[in-house]
């Protein structure tokens, strides 16, 4: 069945032809079809399209169930159990919306290049490069600071062992396993993300149990706490409603962080079979795991941990002995024998598979930008196995950051870790939405009705502007405590500096690569789309 004329898949070709390379090249190995004929390209490194489907729907589920989540809510929790709560709500709309639409273009135009190919097909390649160098620093950072976190839990027993000794046993461990086969690496990251999903529901369970009065005190906490000492915390040293609304934005930055990650099964898109039925499938998971595990669980931490909990205070302050996270104090709290001790060792789960999966993100990314020829040939070599092997090396490089443990204790680095991860990550999400309102505008301008996408959904394409505003004002303001109650320099850069990076690769790269912005008529909308 024919998608377009002849004559308009021969207008794109020619106009692809005078596109620069990165906007034209064909997707490696992918199949695509193009005035009803199935074509695959013939192209020596290439990734191996064997992530089970299984393995991809797990991945979904428990992509962002990471340090933001079981450690980042304990700080968050500092302002209060409502403040906590709408900042996850308005976050988790936001994140929604960007998957759904991430789900519409994968389904649609599948490909192997992550979310750089789409910039680069639909706004400009000086966008695709910046946004693809961008989500590559995201996941090189937030790797030393997931297994930073697996230090801290750790630390909950062996206080007097530094991080930086776990980061290099556990940083060897999960860079083997990104150097065996996809479908093993899949396989790993299938049980650890059931293992996870387990967990957490789980720890809501529990505390849900213990709110109840289900503990060995049986005392029915129920929504105490959200009146005493209430449900939204003044920020120190502000005061007032002022102090209790920068309480509120403070937990949708944070949230922002917890979020990060849940745009994994974007990048695993490439190595999928049938995308037009694994991918909408894997995008829907995304509202049950917002609903269930975020929502949820904060629900339920605000109803059974104080934010003035002195175990809570002391722990989010130091981020030391395991405590850093609010499920475990709250099981301590509960004076059940071993439970702190069952809880914390069941979270390592949590930070070690986050960390396996950062590599493979990273290291996707750098191949898809060498396809793109925006960075070193050698990083799109793969071996018979299909794995990117200089690009999980160049990944790899990055656990080194972990070490500045040794230097400064582990809450700093921590801190740093997070505040840019947040921005990176943020900024992706900018990129997605941005790609995906300009392939509407192209589909319009080229009478391409929505209708015939394999996947829609009813909040698009109008919510994709209201969270594009929103997370543009988070990314903006998201250091915004760098200035309270003193300014910090070190905060400020750490917040900002992802901002300046990215405006700079842009330019960059258009000067040297002298790149123009697609016209909606010359975008290609023909490329990677599959036969029912």
């Amino acid at each position: 069945m024919a998608i377009f004329s002849s004559k308009k898949s021969e207008s794109i070709e020619e106009k692809r032809a005078g596109s620069p390379p990165s906007a034209q090249e064909d997707i490696a190995g992918e199949r695509y079809v193009q005035d009803g004929e199935d074509v695959t390209s013939e192209v020596g490194d290439d990734l191996h399209r064997e992530m089970k489907p299984r393995q991809l729907n797990m991945m979904a589920i428990a992509s962002a169930i990471g340090t933001g989540l079981i450690i980042g809510t304990g700080t968050a929790l500092r302002n209060g159990p409502g403040s906590l709560l709408i900042g996850y709500a308005i976050m988790g709309i936001i994140v929604y919306i960007v998957m759904v639409a991430l789900g519409e273009m994968g389904a649609w135009l599948p490909h192997k290049k992550s979310f750089s190919g789409y910039a680069t097909r639909f706004v400009d390649p000086a966008m695709g490069f910046a946004t693809g160098w961008n989500y590559f620093f995201k996941y090189v950072i937030v790797l030393p600071n997931n297994l930073t976190a697996t230090g801290i839990i750790l630390q909950y027993w062996l206080p007097n062992i530094n991080v930086s000794v776990w980061i290099v046993v556990f940083g060897v461990v999960i860079i083997l396993l990104n150097l065996i086969h996809v479908s093993f690496f899949g396989e790993a990251e299938f049980w650890m993300s059931l293992v996870k999903a387990l967990v957490i529901v789980m720890l809501i369970l529990l505390c849900f149990i213990l709110a109840l009065g289900g503990g060995p005190d049986h005392h029915r906490s129920g929504f105490y706490y959200w009146q005493n000492p209430g449900a939204f915390a003044e920020y120190s040293p502000i005061t007032g409603a002022t102090g209790r609304f920068l309480g509120v934005w403070a937990c949708m930055v944070q949230a922002t962080f917890a979020y990060l990650g849940t745009e994994l099964v974007g990048v695993a898109f490439g190595e999928t079979p049938d995308p037009r039925k694994n991918v909408p499938r894997a995008v829907r998971q995304t509202l049950l795991r917002i609903v269930l595990f975020y929502i949820g669980g904060v629900i339920v931490l605000g109803m059974a941990v104080a934010y003035n909990d002195p175990r809570l205070v002391a722990a989010t302050k130091e981020k030391v002995g395991g405590l850093a996270s609010p499920f475990v104090v709250a099981a301590k709290n509960a004076g059940i024998a071993k439970l702190d001790d069952a809880v914390n060792g069941l979270l390592l789960v949590f930070t070690l598979s986050a960390a396996n999966s950062d590599i493979y993100l990273a290291s996707r990314t750098a191949w898809a930008l060498a396809q793109d020829r925006q960075a070193p040939q050698i990083f799109k070599r793969t071996n018979t196995r299909g794995v990117p092997i200089p690009a999980v090396a160049l990944s790899s490089l990055f656990i080194a950051l972990g070490f500045l443990n040794a230097s400064k204790d582990s809450a700093t680095v921590f801190g740093y870790f997070v505040s840019l991860v947040t921005v990176f990550g943020a900024l992706n999400w900018v990129a997605i939405l941005v790609s995906y309102l300009h392939m509407i505008r192209a589909m319009k301008v080229q009478g391409v009705p929505r209708s015939v996408m394999p996947y829609t959904n009813p909040l698009l394409p109008w919510g994709a502007w209201i969270a594009l505003f929103l997370t543009m004002l988070v990314t903006f303001f998201s250091g915004w405590s760098a200035f309270v109650p003193t300014f910090k320099v070190d905060k400020f850069i750490t917040s900002y500096i992802g901002i300046v990076v990215y405006v700079v690769n842009i330019f960059w790269w258009k000067v040297y690569k002298g790149t123009k912005r697609v016209r909606p008529e010359d975008a290609d909308l023909v490329t990677g789309r599959r036969s029912a």
